[in-house]
């Protein structure tokens, strides 16, 4: 297969590039340029070609592990910050507040 053949993509992804394409041209980009920007668009959100051998799933895999590991730590931040004391608290208020007078 030559490269920049497009044999190995659905209908759907040559609709939706050939719509991007016209998105750019109608804001005054070249033909030639639009037409690359839309396939670089299709290959981003669809991960290239459909029919293709290789297969990309572990790639999209790892933003979902990400996102769990930030859910995570956002909650475990959040019951650290409930279990602090009220001494604890005013403690920290006073300490944020001289800081801020110093840097005045």
């Amino acid at each position: 297969m030559p490269q920049g053949d497009k044999s190995s993509y659905s209908p759907k992804q040559r609709r939706k590039a050939e719509h991007i394409e016209e998105g750019y041209e109608k804001r005054g980009v070249s033909k030639k340029t639009a037409q690359k920007r839309a396939w670089a668009t299709v290959n981003k959100l669809d991960g290239g070609a459909k029919g293709a051998s290789r297969k990309k799933t572990a790639a999209k895999k790892a933003p979902a592990k990400r996102a769990a590991k930030k859910t995570a730590a956002k909650r475990a931040t959040k019951k650290t910050a409930s279990t602090r004391t009220t001494a604890t608290r005013s403690a920290a208020a006073k300490k944020a507040a001289s800081t801020r007078a110093r840097k005045r």
